[in-house]
């Protein structure tokens, strides 16, 4: 009896507030469910509820937290600082793939593959000192805009998840971001754009050396790949970097499956949700057969393992925040 009164209080009270949380979902399924899971396990006396120490929520960057068409914003840097310092380098000119971003053939860069795309990282990213690289990545964030909407990238996140992640900090959930994107690149602007400080940043990485430059210690990013943080990764960085298995996971993408996988397997109250891209006129339509997000085997798994689908052109009534 005590546990059917606690779930009825459970039910009134996310139905009683849900009009005033997370203004931009719109009402249905999807809402009601995050509502409902973080309620019961933030609640006192609540059969799922857990203890704040536990309460660790995991999310992917791109794709889930902001846009990633018509490429990846990191990919759209790189290729800017590629055109940046192509007067040092009069070789790339002939040499692929350089070749093909000063040319703007997007084509030709994508069709280089994983070794070409670190090709373009490892030059554009290495050989600088991490302070160097932080106000070269805040600079470029403050004049570079995307090429559809002509906002700066930092506007270019959803609004829903914005108010997920500030809701979820006032229930005692700590957000983590786990992405494929670079960490370096990442940490310069998460806490400003999300509220999520560089230390609970997970991402791929290059290697890092120590030196002595004037007679100042600096860390020096090297051209040599360290870390990939995507698919099977990505519960593996989990597992090192923070050392408690998430009970909320969010992502987009087939590289957030093992990510939602994991996270949904173990003990207790878990949950997963899946950002469907749907909406064609507001974003962008894309999924099975998308080259940049595909999401495809996750969408096939989450009926079976009880992951919320949300469909963004139902269940939000907004996209990205005003514009300022």
């Amino acid at each position: 009896m005590r546990l059917m009164i606690v779930g009825l209080m459970l039910f009134v009270t996310v139905n009683t507030f849900a009009q005033g949380l997370l203004p931009s979902w719109n009402e249905g399924p999807s809402k009601q469910a995050v509502l409902s899971f973080i309620e019961k396990t933030t609640t006192q006396g609540s059969p799922d509820f857990v203890p704040v120490a536990q309460r660790i929520a995991v999310f992917d960057n791109d794709g889930t937290l902001w846009s990633e068409q018509p490429i990846y914003v990191q990919l759209a840097f790189t290729m800017d600082r590629v055109k940046a310092l192509a007067p040092q380098h009069p070789e790339w000119k002939t040499t692929q793939p350089f070749q093909s971003v000063l040319e703007n053939d997007l084509k030709g860069v994508l069709a280089s593959g994983h070794k070409g795309l670190f090709e373009l990282i490892a030059a554009t990213h290495a050989g600088v000192d991490h302070e160097t690289f932080r106000n070269t990545v805040e600079a470029w964030l403050k004049t570079a805009r995307h090429p559809r909407t002509g906002r700066p990238y930092t506007e270019m996140v959803y609004q829903p998840m914005l108010e997920l992640l500030a809701y979820l900090e006032t229930r005692g959930y700590k957000t983590y971001i786990v992405s494929g994107g670079g960490i370096e690149f990442m940490r310069p602007w998460t806490e400003m754009v999300y509220g999520i400080p560089p230390e609970r940043v997970i991402g791929s990485s290059i290697k890092t050396k120590f030196e002595i430059v004037a007679g100042q210690p600096q860390l020096i990013g090297l051209p040599e790949l360290q870390f990939i943080d995507d698919g099977k990764n990505k519960p593996i960085a989990i597992q090192e970097r923070i050392g408690r298995r998430p009970v909320m996971a969010f992502g987009n993408s087939d590289g957030d499956r093992e990510m939602l996988w994991w996270t949904s397997a173990g003990q207790g109250p878990r949950f997963g949700m899946l950002i469907r891209h749907t909406d064609d006129v507001r974003e962008v339509a894309y999924d099975r057969q998308s080259s940049i997000g595909r999401l495809d085997q996750a969408l096939d798994m989450a009926p079976e393992k009880g992951w919320v689908v949300v469909d963004m052109k139902r269940d939000w009534k907004e996209i990205f925040p005003p514009k300022k």
